[in-house]
Order: structure tokens, then sequence, then C-alpha cells
């Protein structure tokens, strides 16, 4: 008997937990970026930083944004933006990036050339322990 209750506990355990994996991944969202997309520039907001420390700072333990370039673009420009020391974690297609503030980009994390086609992860981590409300600008457009 106890044999027969363990066999069917395991599988109501199993998709149960993998039904809580696809419930998270579900809530992170998708904006697919396609050739001369409006408006331009787009802005997304959220909350920075997370319990996870890594290399580029804290991040969340799921992405903060997931985009789908539709196409190759030759020119995309994503830029961070926050109260606090944000930074830029990326995995896509192209490899894993992390996107740290400098002068040339005003203090903000940015990141910009060409992107291949594929679904990009972003996490706006936190250098600090905090959590702040950011902005993350995605542009076609080059900086003057």
């Amino acid at each position: 008997m106890k044999t027969g209750k363990l066999i069917m506990v395991v599988p109501a355990v199993l998709a149960m937990s993998l039904g809580l994996i696809n419930v998270s991944f579900a809530e992170t969202p998708v904006v697919q970026i396609h050739p001369n997309f409006q408006p331009d520039p787009l802005t997304l907001q959220g909350t920075s930083g997370g319990p996870h420390s890594s290399k580029c700072g804290n991040i969340s333990t799921t992405p903060n944004q997931v985009i789908d370039v539709t196409q190759p673009l030759p020119y995309l420009r994503l830029t961070a933006e926050s109260s606090g020391q944000p930074t830029l974690t990326i995995d896509g297609p192209g490899g894993h990036f992390c996107v740290l503030a400098d002068s040339y980009s005003g203090g903000k994390p940015e990141i910009s050339g060409y992107w291949q086609k594929g679904k990009y992860s972003l996490y706006v981590g936190e250098l600090s322990q905090r959590q702040y409300t950011y902005t993350l600008s995605i542009s076609q457009q080059k900086k003057k």
C-alpha cells in the first residue's frame, strides 16, 4: 500500500512543480522587435536588482524582459536607466553579455550594434543591494 501511494504522489508533485516553472516563465513579458518598430524608442519599465549575485550586479532569477528580434537588425540600442547603479545582462543567440555604465553612455548601461534574429533574455541588475524602478529604452536610432 505505501508503495502505491508513493507512486501516485511523485507524478502529482512533479506535475505541480512543472506547472510552477511554466507560470514563472509565462510571467516574463516578451516583446517582438522588428525593423522600423514604432514607437521608437520603445520604453519598458520594471524593478531592477534581485536576490541572485552575479558578476554583473544583483539580478532576478528570471529575466525582467525577453525580446524576440524577428529579423537581423543592422543596428539596435538598449539603454537602462534608474536612480541606482543599474547593469544590463543579456543572454541571447550571440552569447552572454554584461553591460556596465561608462562615461560614453552618460553613466547608463548601454549596448548597441548588430543584433541577430532570436530571443534575448534581459536582466536589469543593480550594483547595490537595493532595488529601483528602471526604464529600458530600445531604439533603432543612432545617438547624435
